[in-house]
């Protein structure tokens, strides 16, 4: 399969109003768009997820066959490949990296699709875990273009219980000797 892509952006202002400097998503597309491109389906990333691990779901004998559709697979930011704590500029990296939400991962993808690749339609977003809950936002946010989603083992609003558990794991985090407060 072929290599990922680089979307450069520029500097992109945030949802909370602060910038994400030299913003830029990574991705890979699939398969060809057919002659009346309604055969787009983004396969945003999951939570700790690349576009590799997207992978998994996509094949002739598997859940998104290359054969019928154009996927594109969109690394959120934040993932260590698309704009990320680890590779920022020097004065965002690391601690000082902006509060980045699924709205602002939203508008960005939203920019490569229609900006970058010319598509003004999608038949599907489909997600497990944190790609689902991108899923529901690409329908809220951009619902003239998204035909359908199919979002699984996620919600549209974090409940508590989720919000609980991810405590939990930010404390482990934390408490680890090595955590210098988030800086690199």
């Amino acid at each position: 399969m072929q290599s990922y892509k680089k979307f450069n952006m520029g500097n992109v202002k945030l949802l909370s109003g602060k910038t994400l400097k030299s913003a830029k998503l990574i991705y890979k597309t699939y398969g060809k768009l057919n002659k009346n491109c309604s055969n787009v389906i983004i396969l945003p990333t999951f939570y700790t997820g690349s576009h590799i691990r997207n992978e998994g779901f996509i094949g002739k004998n598997r859940a998104i066959n290359p054969n019928k559709y154009f996927i594109v697979s969109i690394n959120m930011f934040g993932n260590g490949l698309s704009s990320s704590p680890s590779n920022a500029t020097k004065s965002q990296s690391g601690s000082k990296f902006p509060k980045i939400t699924l709205w602002d991962n939203i508008y960005c993808q939203h920019k490569l699709i229609t900006k970058k690749l010319k598509i003004k339609k999608i038949a599907l977003v489909p997600g497990w875990s944190m790609a689902g809950c991108q899923a529901y936002q690409w329908a809220a946010q951009y619902p003239e273009i998204v035909k359908a989603i199919l979002p699984f083992c996620a919600s549209s609003k974090t409940s508590i219980h989720n919000h609980v558990f991810l405590e939990g794991v930010k404390a482990a985090l934390i408490a680890d000797k090595n955590w210098k407060k988030g800086k690199l």
